[in-house]
């Protein structure tokens, strides 16, 4: 009999490694971009019971399956990567939003970080990002930082591996391991994580290819 694996019981106490990429309609992105300082993000995952009834009781249930929605609000969100999540012309270092603006299908991946060391990563394989509002506030006696906060919707989409149309996929790593957060990656991005590097050294006789990650 096969050993059952260890439940982790720990709660998470942090956040990191945002990442997005565009997706389109194909499943693997045109390229990875890093968005640092993630201060807090929530995913909504509505679920219902739906009952049936006959003859005075419940006949039959299902469940339904609402849209999901994802918050995030950032120390700060630079304005390159509002031109990528939201389909922003930039014409001679000026950035505008207008009517006709159209935010590209973007995959997703951020990390719940654990005080032992350990992290979940949360992954979306297809969604679009809508512009945050415009805020500012007058300076006062002391200092206060602003946060940008920024809302996307995500949906199904075909993921290798599964047999079904997926919206969240999850992955666990223990402390100093990356194995499950690099098969994420080449699940949501169907490309490697940015500190994974491949090196071809080419001989007269033979040529070796060496994969290494980072932590």
């Amino acid at each position: 009999m096969p050993q059952e694996e260890k439940k982790n019981y720990h709660a998470s106490t942090g956040v990191d490694e945002f990442y997005y990429g565009e997706v389109g309609d194909a499943v693997v992105a045109q390229y990875i971009e890093h968005v640092d300082f993630l201060q807090d993000i929530n995913v909504e995952m509505p679920q219902e019971i739906v009952r049936a009834y006959g003859s005075n009781k419940t006949a039959e249930m299902a469940t339904s399956n609402g849209d999901i929605s994802v918050t995030s609000q950032f120390h700060k969100i630079p304005i390159q990567d509002k031109q990528r999540l939201l389909g922003w012309e930039t014409i001679d270092g000026l950035t505008a939003a207008g009517s006709d603006d159209n935010s590209p299908y973007v995959a997703v991946i951020f990390a719940k970080t654990f005080e032992d060391g350990s992290s979940e990563y949360v992954g979306l394989p297809k969604g679009m990002f809508t512009r945050p509002n415009i805020t500012g506030k007058t300076k006062g006696e002391g200092v206060e930082f602003s946060s940008e906060e920024i809302v996307a919707q995500f949906m199904d989409r075909q993921v290798d591996g599964f047999s079904k149309e997926k919206s969240v996929i999850f992955a666990e790593d223990a402390k100093g391991q990356t194995k499950n957060r690099d098969a994420l990656f080449m699940k949501i991005f169907g490309k490697p994580h940015p500190s994974t590097t491949t090196t071809t050294t080419t001989t007269s006789s033979t040529t070796t290819t060496t994969t290494g990650a980072g932590a």
